[in-house]
């Protein structure tokens, strides 16, 4: 009968195989072979502390990474999205906790295998980096937003944010779909959700967006949006995408 410490080599050695078999060309590719997991809406993958003993490729879904200070205040460090890895740094514990704003699927595969695999694949390597630097210069660009900007700015650079992150999807493509609450938002830009509200009314009677149905707005000038999030010209009003928004959650 094999050990706790010998089956858990045992299967890392599996992963490191079944990795090797599919020839990777990228990080995603390690986790190709494994199971899909599913994640409901407001159930936690993991949480900040806990051993890390796994990362995870979103495949579908939406999930939200933050970190609860000592006074019990959440905040929310960022939002993942599908071909996003979950729980890529060098730390023996993860350093925030993990949440799904929608259902979502993932796959799985064990930290070990994956530094084992990318620590003998030449390939790889640089796309581990590369992928490391892309995670500090978005936690850089988020110092700036929260340190720089006031609140019509955070939420016209955040409301742009996924407008360019669903171009680079299609750039014809309309319709963004925000599936977190206007909590996530405020959580998200370090603001009262009574401001994300007040804010979005502003840019409502500015004509920067418009009503579109229930829970969506139409950005209306996406120009003027790059203008007051700070960013000068980066966007043109050739499209009016559609950003939809779940119902605020008041604070209690």
């Amino acid at each position: 009968m094999l050990s706790a410490n010998s089956a858990e080599r045992a299967q890392s050695y599996n992963e490191v195989v079944v990795a090797f078999d599919a020839e990777p060309i990228c990080l995603q590719s390690l986790f190709s072979k494994q199971p899909l997991e599913q994640l409901n809406a407001g159930a936690t993958l993991f949480f900040e502390g806990d051993q890390a003993k796994h990362l995870f490729e979103l495949v579908e879904g939406v999930l939200r990474i933050f970190k609860i200070m000592a006074d019990g205040r959440r905040v929310i460090t960022g939002f993942l999205y599908p071909g996003d890895l979950v729980g890529v740094s060098l730390r023996n514990h993860y350093l925030y906790s993990a949440e799904a704003v929608t259902p979502a699927r993932l796959r799985r595969f064990s930290r070990r295998a994956f530094e084992d695999t990318v620590g003998s694949s030449p390939e790889l390597r640089p796309l581990l980096l590369a992928r490391l630097c892309d995670e500090m210069a978005a936690a850089q660009d988020q110092m700036v937003l929260l340190s720089c900007k006031n609140a019509e700015e955070r939420l016209c650079s955040f409301l742009l944010q996924q407008l360019q992150r669903k171009r680079e999807q299609d750039r014809s493509c309309s319709v963004v779909d925000l599936p977190m609450t206007r909590l996530d938002i405020a959580d998200y830009l370090g603001l009262t959700i009574e401001t994300v509200s007040r804010t979005m009314t502003r840019l409502t009677n500015k004509g920067i967006v418009g009503p579109a149905g229930r829970h969506s707005i139409r950005i209306l000038k996406a120009r003027m949006l790059a203008h007051l999030a700070g960013e000068g010209d980066e966007c043109d009003d050739r499209y009016s995408p559609v950003i939809s928004l779940d119902d605020a959650r008041r604070r209690h």
